[in-house]
């Protein structure tokens, strides 16, 4: 083996280009540090540009009486109290600056008549609390902190994966990756490293995810030996495409139901009037995803099997400003006027509330040196997301580790690994291309995300999450035994054969968990334990690496400071 490997020094190192990554690596740039960027797709591409609906934060530009505090509310009562209380804090406070300086930054957001950034309503939050772009905020939002990192001068690796975290002793070292054109090796030397590389929803089939969204960070920092927190928790969005097969899953976004969509069965009925009454279709989206899925199961489904959301009843000049991006998708991919006649939606694997276990304050793993920021972190969102809250967490969290980032960066002396580390990382990534027989990596997909989503989605319970524990042992063996062809150039069954590792992994996670925890909270939904019970708000899971085995534990969740509580019992008080 060559020791002429690709070699790159820096003092942070950001793994992910999404809005986390972006605003990490803005940060630690602003402290003085020497920063790289590494994306497996293009700068630009990020997940982040899904995010359509907006940025959620108390600014009371609409709503004058919004205020973090009840931003803080409503984020810990959708989380149903699980959350890290201090990152919710956190994040209710700082959210309204980390919008201000995107504007700053140059983001145009769409305005009020006073000048101010317009703010929609969303589900969950008590006022009208999401900036905007029309349905593109995070397009928008990529777009400025694109432009801001590059004028500043941080160095971008494009289209280069990631595979494994170098270490010197107890503390990160550095990265071994690979370029995806040529399939060369490279390294990475960093004294700190920041993990923002999005989801894990294409373990499922019907995801709104993009391919990039494989779970990597965790799988990375899990083998690495940090933590894993609430992976029992993904949220299964209300509203994907059904119709037609080829877009199943691709996002509708919430803002359809922010703007005035209606939800209804085959029958013509608004049936959100009988799940959440008061808050209708802006009820927070496990209840709405739970709802469609019950409507479908009892036989008052749409001819695809979902349901009917509709806002023609708007004007059509109306639903052309503020959705033009839902306007031409539908009209372009399912040939539906949605300014004439309803959507055909139903539930979509869209986001993880789990990740990486990290501190409230400065993004930092159980692991020195590691840290990790947006939705590969866990903690902020509980037991379930609100909806704009994760364009909000990005900005948020990804300064704080940035920043805490550069400043491990400063005090640490410069890191060393030895080869052993970097031959087993080259010898791991190569054997697929050695072996003569065994099942192709797209077929291992292809049966992971069949047992996902059958196994391990929006309604569980024992019997199945049993069963899935079953599969995903058998198609860890198959894995380990993955045949590629062809050469290094250019080649996706090989790419594919390494994010199957790493989707095994987070899979296995969520599905212990899942296991574990026998109450109903948030996205997570027992059959068998239909109730959520008060002992399992006051605890969380953590999953660790325990010498090549997957360990589950139970930790405290933090205990709630009383004027938090104060401010929780006092809303609570009101909404009965």
């Amino acid at each position: 083996m060559s020791p002429n490997y690709e070699s790159h020094e820096y003092d942070v190192l950001i793994i992910g280009a999404g809005g986390a990554g972006l605003r990490a690596a803005i940060e630690a740039l602003a402290q003085g540090a020497r920063v790289a960027v590494v994306c497996k797709s293009l700068l630009g591409k990020a997940h982040t540009v899904m995010a359509e609906g907006g940025l959620a934060a108390a600014m009371a530009n609409v709503d004058k009486a919004d205020d973090w505090k009840t931003h803080f509310r409503d984020t810990m009562r959708g989380g149903k109290l699980l959350n890290n209380w201090r990152m919710a804090q956190l994040h209710a406070q700082e959210a309204p600056d980390r919008a201000r300086e995107l504007e700053q930054w140059g983001a145009l957001f769409d305005r009020t008549e006073s000048g101010d950034i317009m703010q929609r309503a969303f589900g969950g939050h008590t006022y009208k609390r999401l900036c905007h772009v029309g349905d593109r905020t995070g397009l928008e939002m990529i777009r400025t902190l694109q432009d801001r990192g590059v004028q500043m001068g941080f160095d971008v690796f494009m289209e280069c994966t990631i595979t494994r975290l170098l270490k010197d002793g107890d503390r990160v070292a550095g990265a071994f990756g690979y370029w995806r054109e040529s399939g060369r090796f490279v390294i990475f030397r960093a004294k700190a490293i920041v993990v923002s590389t999005g989801g894990i929803g294409k373990c499922w089939k019907i995801t709104s995810n993009s391919w990039e969204c494989t779970g990597d960070g965790m799988a990375l920092a899990y083998e690495a030996g940090a933590e894993l927190l609430d992976m029992e928790f993904v949220q299964f969005h209300p509203t994907g495409m059904v119709w037609p097969p080829g877009v199943q899953g691709i996002l509708v976004t919430e803002a359809v139901r922010g703007e005035g969509g209606i939800l209804r069965n085959k029958n013509g009925e608004r049936f959100m009037e009988k799940y959440d009454p008061k808050r209708m279709e802006l009820s927070t989206r496990d209840v709405v995803a739970r709802s469609i899925y019950t409507e479908v199961r009892e036989g008052r489904g749409s001819p695809h099997g979902g349901a009917f959301l509709d806002i023609s009843h708007k004007p059509a000049e109306y639903v052309k400003r503020k959705l033009p991006s839902m306007y031409h998708q539908f009209k372009e991919l399912a040939d539906v006027d949605i300014t004439k006649g309803p959507m055909e939606v139903g539930p979509t694997c869209h986001y993880v509330m789990g990740g990486i276990r990290v501190d409230a304050e400065t993004g930092q793993s159980s692991l020195a040196g590691l840290f990790a920021a947006g939705e590969a972190a866990a903690g902020l969102h509980g037991a379930n997301r609100l909806g704009g809250n994760s364009l909000s967490d990005l900005l948020v969290f990804g300064r704080r580790a940035g920043l805490a980032a550069a400043e491990h960066a400063k005090k640490v002396s410069a890191p060393a690994f030895d080869q052993a580390q970097i031959d087993e990382a080259e010898r791991e990534l190569l054997a697929p291309f050695e072996r003569s027989e065994g099942d192709s990596p797209y077929q291992i997909h292809h049966d992971l995300q069949e047992t996902m989503q059958h196994l391990v989605g929006i309604f569980r319970n024992e019997d199945d999450l049993k069963k899935a524990l079953g599969e995903l042992e058998k198609l860890k063996e198959r894995a380990k035994h993955m045949r590629v062809e062809g050469s290094r150039l250019y080649n996706p069954g090989w790419h594919l054969s390494q994010d199957v590792r790493n989707m095994l992994t987070v899979s296995e996670a969520c599905t212990h968990a899942a296991l574990a925890r026998k109450e109903s909270r948030g996205a997570h939904s027992r059959l068998d334990f239909p109730k959520t019970e008060e002992e399992w708000g006051r605890k969380n899971h953590v999953i660790a690496n325990r010498r090549g085995e997957m360990a589950l534990f139970e930790v405290p969740r933090p205990e709630i400071p009383d004027e938090l509580k104060q401010l929780l019992a006092e809303e609570t008080a009101v909404a009965r």
